[in-house]
């Protein structure tokens, strides 16, 4: 039998034709290309690899915190296991389009055991106008003063989403510069309610043309009274109003969120899967 063709690393030299394939996708692709917009290939400031088993147009998969299966058929979901068994793990998860990452699950799982949780049916939303809900006036930027108080409610949401402690590794130093980066970012939102985090957001990539809302949170106090949508709807305004298309995506069994992205006026446009692996 022909052998295949491995996965190997791309560099430098390859960064225009990764754009233009991660331009091809916009959406499902945000995560990746909101950092090769700013980074450029190369592994020692993407904070990963990006692999490819031929041209990055047909075959693309990110390797970082999170494995990324980006483009390919089945001999490059193989090269991708292949590549990412041959070496410890890295990545937590595994995400991006179902028909992608749930194949490459397969051939990994052999080797990485069992998984903690396998998501396999995750709505990719998109809003392309302006919402149909209106926006939450209170809702804004939160304030470099207000961190640890937006942190307090990102580690609930954390929590109650993924079910494991964000701070627990490390000390919570990776996750508190990632909180306080959005926030310095002007990319972290929230309603305020004296001293009580009511509504909570951040844009948690913004490529070129997309912005992709992340960690979007309703204290339990606050649920069912329609801050939700609305202050959703005030973050992906602001999106909008940068020029770019507005998205995020939702676990398949979250009828109250799918509900409440309806509202703002969010559509499907993909579905997402992600794997659990620590």
């Amino acid at each position: 039998m022909l052998k295949l063709l491995g996965a190997k690393p791309l560099g430098l030299r390859d960064t225009p034709a990764v754009l233009r394939a991660l331009d091809s996708d916009p959406i499902a692709s945000c995560m990746v290309a909101s950092r090769i917009e700013e980074f450029g290939v190369d592994p020692r400031f993407l904070r990963g690899e990006l692999w490819s088993r031929g041209k990055p147009g047909e075959s693309l998969c990110f390797s970082g915190v999170n494995l990324i299966p980006l483009l390919g058929d089945e001999d490059d979901i193989r090269s991708f296991a292949d590549r990412a068994c041959r070496s410890p793990r890295a990545c937590s998860s595994l995400v991006g389009r179902a028909e992608l990452v749930l194949p490459l699950w397969e051939q990994l799982e052999g080797d990485w055991g069992q998984p903690r949780e396998i998501r396999a049916d995750q709505p990719m939303l998109a809003l392309r106008g302006a919402p149909a809900c209106l926006p939450d006036p209170v809702t804004r930027r939160v304030r470099l003063d207000e961190f640890e108080l937006y942190l307090d409610a990102a580690v609930k949401m954390f929590i109650e989403e993924v079910g494991v402690d964000p701070c627990a590794h490390d000390g919570g130093r990776s996750y508190r510069y990632r909180v306080r980066s959005l926030i310095e970012a002007g990319r972290a939102w929230a309603r305020i309610e004296g001293d009580t985090i009511a509504f909570k957001a951040e844009v948690g990539s913004m490529s070129n043309r997309v912005g992709q809302i992340h960690g979007v949170w309703v204290n339990p106090e606050f649920r069912g009274c329609g801050i939700g949508a609305a202050g959703t709807a005030t973050v992906a305004e602001w999106i909008i109003r940068t020029g770019r298309t507005a998205s995020l995506y939702v676990n398949g069994f979250n009828g109250a969120a799918r509900t409440m992205y309806s509202k703002v006026g969010f559509t499907q446009v993909a579905t997402f899967a992600t794997v659990l692996v620590d």
